[in-house]
């Protein structure tokens, strides 16, 4: 009898799971038609450039087209807004990097996009570093003494940064924290603006990834100084790190990655890992990375999502104890 009581009620819920079970979407078949990759930075720069590096043995990979947006703007927030803003379907992913998955946090009195609850880490792409460089015909010939040189006239000198929240901007503020100068910030709306100011002498120096300066190191057009990383670099042996040069302990890490509205299903982040992962392990993709000043990454989301965790809690502790102004 109670058998018979319940046996066509469970019939009935047994027929619904069914019928959602097989409604619902198995992913197997994604990626079906073109992704967009939203890159927060204006083309030509260090991320468009290396982005699309990476994107296109992502592209080979998937089988689809990988189209890259640029969304520049207010230190990277427009491009991360317009990709958290996206449906969770693997259709949209971008470029997150140092600035807008770890400085703005703390920079910003408030952001548009909660890194947490809004976006999904994918994978860690690369660690790129800055070189600390003046214009040519500087009369500073090193690190000791763009020092010295602005000890001796505080608040004189200048350095610029393509973006306010950039590496390029956190590392001159912990250089300046370390060296124990008063200088003058001048943030630009990108890379190539930055160095067409540099090398017109309008600003004395610049944080810029090795990516945008390597070539214009090699070719004279501007003089490095120092490194940002630990050790020194492939893409410019000869030049020392600031450690090296007297500033014992700095290093800086322009890292970017890859990250996913919040809700992208496991199975696509997941085939994007791996897709991502196979790019990096490319001769093509490491051979172009090593010649812009770049080393592949790679792990997986959990990976990718310590980094983040770890460099937010650092420079957050350099923004407040250093009391950078913060953002509106």
């Amino acid at each position: 009898m109670i058998h018979r009581k319940f046996s066509r009620p469970m019939a009935v819920l047994a027929a619904a799971f069914g019928l959602l079970a097989a409604s619902a979407p198995t992913w197997a078949a994604w990626p079906d038609r073109p992704i967009t990759f939203v890159v927060p930075s204006a083309a030509g720069g260090s991320p468009d450039v290396l982005s699309r590096l990476v994107t296109n043995e992502v592209s080979k990979s998937l089988g689809v087209p990988v189209v890259i947006e640029n969304r520049p703007g207010a230190a990277g927030n427009i491009g991360i807004l317009q990709i958290k803003s996206k449906p969770a379907d693997g259709y949209t992913i971008g470029y997150g990097n140092v600035n807008t998955l770890a400085v703005n946090r703390t920079l910003f009195k408030k952001l548009p996009y909660d890194v947490d609850h809004d976006l999904m880490p994918v994978a860690q792409a690369f660690d790129l570093y800055n070189v600390l460089i003046v214009p040519k015909d500087s009369p500073i010939q090193d690190v000791a003494g763009l020092v010295a040189t602005a000890r001796k006239q505080p608040g004189k000198l200048s350095f610029g940064a393509p973006g306010i929240g950039t590496t390029g901007h956190m590392g001159g503020e912990l250089f300046r924290s370390m060296a124990g100068i008063d200088v003058l910030f001048v943030p630009y709306n990108g890379g190539p603006a930055a160095l067409q100011d540099l090398m017109g002498g309008r600003i004395d120096y610049l944080f810029a990834n090795s990516s945008e300066v390597g070539p214009l190191v090699s070719s004279g057009r501007v003089r490095a100084l120092a490194v940002s990383s630990a050790k020194r670099i492939a893409l410019l042996p000869n030049v020392p790190t600031l450690d090296e040069a007297g500033i014992k302990g700095y290093e800086t890490v322009a890292w970017g990655g890859v990250v996913a509205p919040r809700g992208t299903p496991r199975e696509v982040i997941e085939k994007l890992n791996a897709a991502i992962n196979a790019a990096l392990a490319t001769p093509s993709v490491r051979e172009g990375l090593a010649k812009l000043g770049a080393v592949p990454a790679g792990g997986t989301p959990a990976d990718f999502q310590r980094t983040i965790d770890r460099e937010t809690k650092r420079w957050g502790e350099l923004i407040e104890r250093n009391r950078i102004e913060k953002l509106d």
